[in-house]
């Protein structure tokens, strides 16, 4: 990559958890909580919001009148298809989709999908950024979730199914999934971690996109994200923390 400066995009973890590994690898990199101010100047905008279609289409249609016309502007595709996101911009051609989970620690491969209408520079430029930042990247079909977190929200939600029918408890389900397949967590302990509100972004997206009855978010896993019981960032959810 031959310019650094970069603009992180959001207020979440993932987004400061970007922002310190981008500053770590040498990026002129800064965050911007509320999508305000971006830098003209940024080459990459990384935009991370993965819940309201509304405010989210406010956020891109806003950096896209802001940056200059060769900047790259990445965008979580939790929810929503590139294709979708790339809709709401004057030049398509230069969004690309990425899909991952907090915490990227750990995370050894970043998922990219470009839309219809993006162009091979741009997800070129995309996956020179991920791999500066230790990562691989794979690409994929243009669909919300690409495939880690679309598998994991559907193994997630029927982990919410069977709590919420009272087949186990939640310890007890993240027991049985942890010893009997080896994941690092069980499932329910792990939307705590990504945080509730994504896991349902992408049942969301999916059901919306696809209109397969497969995706639909089990009642509990709404209910909480309502009451904003969203894991480990607030303190609640399938477990109790200390903020």
């Amino acid at each position: 990559m031959g310019q650094s400066s970069i603009a992180i995009i959001g207020r979440s973890r993932l987004a400061e958890e970007l922002h310190r590994l981008s500053r770590a690898k040498g990026f002129d990199a800064a965050l911007y909580p509320d999508a305000e101010k971006v830098a003209a100047s940024s080459f990459i905008a990384v935009e991370t919001l993965a819940g309201s279609k509304d405010r989210k289409r406010k956020i891109i249609e806003k950096r896209d009148t802001v940056l200059a016309p060769s900047s790259v502007l990445l965008t979580s595709c939790l929810g929503l298809s590139t294709t979708h996101i790339a809709s709401w911009v004057s030049r398509p051609e230069r969004v690309v989709g990425f899909a991952t989970f907090y915490p990227l620690d750990g995370k050894r491969v970043i998922e990219l999908a470009g839309g219809l209408k993006t162009q091979e520079g741009s997800l070129k430029e995309a996956e020179g950024f991920f791999r500066a930042l230790g990562k691989e990247t794979v690409r994929t079909k243009d669909t919300p979730g690409l495939i880690f977190p679309r598998i994991l929200s559907l193994i997630i939600n029927e982990a919410v199914r069977s709590l919420d029918e009272g087949v186990a408890e939640a310890e007890e389900i993240d027991t049985g999934l942890r010893l009997g397949t080896n994941y690092p967590l069980g499932p329910l302990r792990w939307a705590d971690q990504i945080g509730l509100n994504e896991v349902l972004a992408v049942l969301e997206g999916l059901q919306r996109e696809t209109g397969d009855d497969r995706y639909r978010p089990s009642p509990l896993l709404k209910r909480m994200v309502l009451a904003g019981q969203l894991g480990e960032s607030t303190g609640q959810a399938f477990y109790q923390y200390s903020k």
